[in-house]
């Protein structure tokens, strides 16, 4: 065979060879992207609009259903959701597998285009590869240090300008997201009692704002040698130029902004409450980039946060603290798997040692460990893929096979020693023997893995990394046998002396070499026996297929489709009654933290931790924004993480009226409860009956499964309370309102209305119209808000139109277009 043949005469090359193999290994073993787990690549595209201040109902008919009539043909979708919230909407679509993602964000845009029209004050939608719940691999925590002056929810528009995208521009960094905080925004706060002594309505004061805040170019001239660009400049500067604007004329008296409202900067409403061990504050998360090395990610932003808190962060007195880093979990997955590839190759070297009873037969064998495992490296990175604990399992399984080909080729190079040719004879005639049934054997364990390559659903993508890492090794392990080992034996393999064996069970009867010999003439002698009886073969394999049914019968552990892993944290969910506003959200959180942050206060080490049910906390934190509630734990004791899961649902079912929902994150999961779910999805037009299926459903679930945590998306109540406006159309006509001034006046008097924007410092801010906010503290005072219209008369908003107190959805999800509730 002339690769045998070329192997053995031209050892220099196979060294070399060798020597590339494990030079361009380590390369790749450095260059190679690092993660917990393997990519799993479902093409998907999210849309999210933002319109401030609508409700579920107006988001889902002025916006969703317009988008998805739209995107429901767009070529190649699969299944398309959308969730219709307060004040924004989203669309997720879910492609078949195998579309091109850029394809795909294409196709969306264009059919986007197609929407004829959104209501004024809407955003531009917001198109983004990926489902829009990308898990975050670190979280961090803006606190005060000593001296600060400052109020720390004000901070929100400086870490938006500076820290986001300091922290952004880290190559590997999809996005950072900001939570907690209240923007700067220019106010404009009318008073009714001047608005009625001037006859100015709020819906003028607005589009007298919008119409004078502009700059018009208008066009240029030239003189003599100069050209002159000529500009109308209008945009407000300060706020005096803001006062100034003249809103009407009455006799030729000029009406301002300043004579019927106050101007000044101030602070949106809170809209999240962020709270991190017991205090209220800004965090931030960072999401990764799809194939970037995640340990050199987290090490560029560890430098990036570092910097960050000594120049900039220091100067005005705060700091920024990482509280979760993905990364210390997946350290030490990937110290455990390494350790035991080195546990394994070890042992499988002490074995060969043991029977080989020779230490240059044993190096022989054993250089075919390292060779396969570092080419491995080398595959795995042309075949684009990355490490993970998939992929470095993979390589563990294989240590224990990449040196049967090497064993089998060797032995019989030994054997023909034995019969007294010379070394490089030997080498030759005992590797052409059985290269047939090498290579069959490898084809044979290749062959089991190859077909896991073509599969494209998340399973063939999950254990993609482990078929080419085990399939890799034994192929490189064949080529190995077939050069490397007849090269060395060729060349180090010394005079074969045989040990008789009386020698061997003389002095050294009881020695680990007799013992391994006395094994594997024992295993010889009980073949032999076999191959002399058809009545031995025969009970022999009934014998062992009747052990091998047995114990995987009796043995079998529980089914699962993927394994939990043990990480360190646990994420809770509350489903509060509709209608809670943020600071009962944030009492809630008290509560909360009376029973956790005492666990925050207790050594790991100490023995009062030992004794404990429930592991030490490190951290917790607390997140609530429109109706729903977030928290986290991470355990000082990542083995006894699970503990945690019943005193957390303990703590939680304390509060009344809410659903709490309590997971520790699988390794393989993409959002809480992702995964490890079943999902029944309950799909019709009518709202009212959806809720009756659903609170039905939950009910027969829970018990068919008490044990299970049944969670409703969205929530099984029309109890979001909203007060509904409805004008009376004929007494409006009488005093010249329309429905759309109507609406203008009771947005800016009850929450403040976007009239147009303001550079401040070169930062675009909102100006907003709003009413006093003393004037509007009960459900009774809306009826009672003074509007004045057109005409000079003031009018209380009861007299306008009717005020009903009715129940809404706090969200409304759609499932191929067609509302609908999933249990979870």
């Amino acid at each position: 065979m002339k690769l045998v043949d070329s192997a053995i005469k031209k050892p220099v090359t196979v060294t070399v060879g060798v020597i590339l193999i494990v030079l361009f290994g380590f390369i790749s073993l450095f260059r190679i992207p690092i993660q917990l787990t393997p990519n799993v690549d479902i093409p998907e595209v999210s849309v999210e609009t933002v319109w401030r201040g609508a409700s579920p109902q107006e988001v889902e008919r002025e916006i969703v259903d317009e988008q998805e009539d739209q995107l429901k043909n767009v070529e190649g979708l699969d299944k398309m959701k959308s969730e219709s919230r307060d004040g924004s909407g989203s669309i997720n679509l879910r492609f078949e597998l195998g579309t091109d993602q850029d394809t795909a964000l294409l196709k969306v845009s264009n059919k986007l285009d197609q929407v004829k029209e959104y209501p004024r004050d809407v955003d531009k939608p917001i198109i983004k590869a990926g489902s829009g719940r990308e898990s975050a691999i670190a979280w961090m925590v803006l606190k005060a240090r000593e001296g600060y002056q400052g109020v720390l929810s004000h901070e929100y528009d400086f870490a938006k300008d500076y820290i986001k995208p300091r922290l952004e521009r880290i190559p590997g960094v999809a996005s950072v997201n900001i939570y907690g905080g209240q923007e700067r925004e220019l106010q404009v706060i009318v008073d009714p009692d001047a608005l009625a002594a001037r006859n100015v309505t709020i819906p003028e004061v607005m589009q007298a704002l919008d119409v004078e805040n502009k700059n018009i170019s208008a066009g240029d001239f030239d003189e003599e040698k100069r050209r002159y660009i000529v500009r109308t400049v209008g945009e407000y500067t300060s706020t005096e130029d803001i006062s100034r604007v003249i809103v009407k004329r009455i006799d030729d008296i000029p009406i301002t902004v300043g004579d019927v409202a106050k101007v000044s900067l101030g602070y949106s409403d809170k809209e999240v409450a962020v709270r991190h061990m017991g205090i209220p504050t800004i965090v931030m998360n960072a999401v990764r980039e799809t194939g970037s090395n995640i340990l050199v990610v987290m090490n560029r932003l560890d430098k990036a946060i570092k910097e960050l808190n000594d120049t900039l962060l220091k100067d005005r007195k705060l700091e920024l603290e990482q509280v979760y880093d993905e990364t210390a979990y997946i350290y030490d997955a990937i110290r455990l798997v390494r350790q035991n590839i080195f546990v394994g190759g070890t042992l499988a070297t002490i074995v060969l040692l043991v029977f080989l009873r020779n230490i240059t037969s044993t190096l022989i064998i054993a250089l075919a460990i390292p060779i396969s495992v570092i080419g491995t490296f080398l595959m795995m990175t042309l075949f684009g893929r990355n490490i993970n604990v998939v992929s470095l399992a993979g390589m563990s399984f294989a240590i224990g096979m990449v040196v049967d080909n090497s064993i089998v080729v060797f032995e019989n190079i030994f054997r023909h020693r034995e019969m007294g040719k010379g070394r490089i004879q030997a080498a030759y005639d005992g590797t052409v023997e059985v290269w047939g049934a090498v290579l069959a054997s490898t084809l044979t364990t290749v062959a089991v893995f190859v077909p896991i390559l073509f599969v494209k659903e998340e399973a063939g993508q999950l254990f993609r990394d482990i078929a080419i890492a085990i399939s890799s090794a034994v192929g490189l392990s064949l080529l190995v046998s077939m050069t490397v080992i007849p090269s060395l034996s060729a060349k180090i393999l010394g005079r074969f002396e045989r040990i008789e064996r009386n020698e061997r069970t003389s002095s050294r009867s009881w020695s680990l070499y007799a013992i391994a010999g006395r094994i594997t003439e024992s295993i010889a002698d009980f073949v032999y026996w076999i191959c002399g009886k058809i009545s031995a073969r025969v009970l022999v394999v009934v014998i062992m297929t009747s052990l091998a049914i047995g114990m995987a019968w009796f043995l079998a552990p529980k089914t699962e489709y993927l394994p939990e892993g043990n990480r360190e944290i646990v994420f809770g969910i509350l489903l509060p009654p509709p209608g809670y506003n943020l600071q009962e959200l944030e009492a809630i959180a008290k509560t909360i933290e009376n029973e956790v942050l005492p666990l925050t206060k207790i050594d790991p080490a100490s023995e009062e931790a030992a004794r404990l049910p429930v592991p030490p906390v490190t951290n917790f934190f607390y997140v609530a924004f429109g109706q729903q509630v977030f928290m986290g734990l991470v355990s000082a004791i990542p083995q006894r993480t699970r503990e945690l899961i019943p005193f957390v649902y303990r703590i939680l079912g304390k509060i009344p009226g809410m659903i709490p929902f309590v997971q520790q994150p699988s390794l393989f999961s993409r959002d809480i409860g992702g995964g490890r779910s079943i999902e029944i999805e309950i799909v019709g037009p009518d709202l009212n009956r959806l809720i009756m299926l659903g609170r039905r459903m939950f009910g027969q679930i829970l018990q068919l499964m008490p044990k299970a945590q049944t969670r409703p998306i969205p929530s099984l109540d029309l109890g979001n309370p909203e007060m509904r406006v409805i004008p009376n159309r004929d007494r409006l006509t009488r005093l010249r309102v329309t429905t759309s001034e109507l609406g203008q006046t009771v947005d800016a008097l009850v929450d403040g209305a976007i009239a147009s924007d303001y550079q401040l410092h070169g930062k675009e801010i909102d100006l907003v119209v709003k009413g006093e906010e003393s004037k509007l503290l009960h459900t009774q005072d809306l009826a009672n808000l003074i509007i004045q219209t057109p005409k000079g008369e003031r009018v209380t908003l009861g007299s306008l139109a009717e005020i009903r107190l009715e129940d809404g959805p706090t969200q409304i999800n759609h499932i191929e277009s067609e509302r609908a509730i999933v249990l979870q």
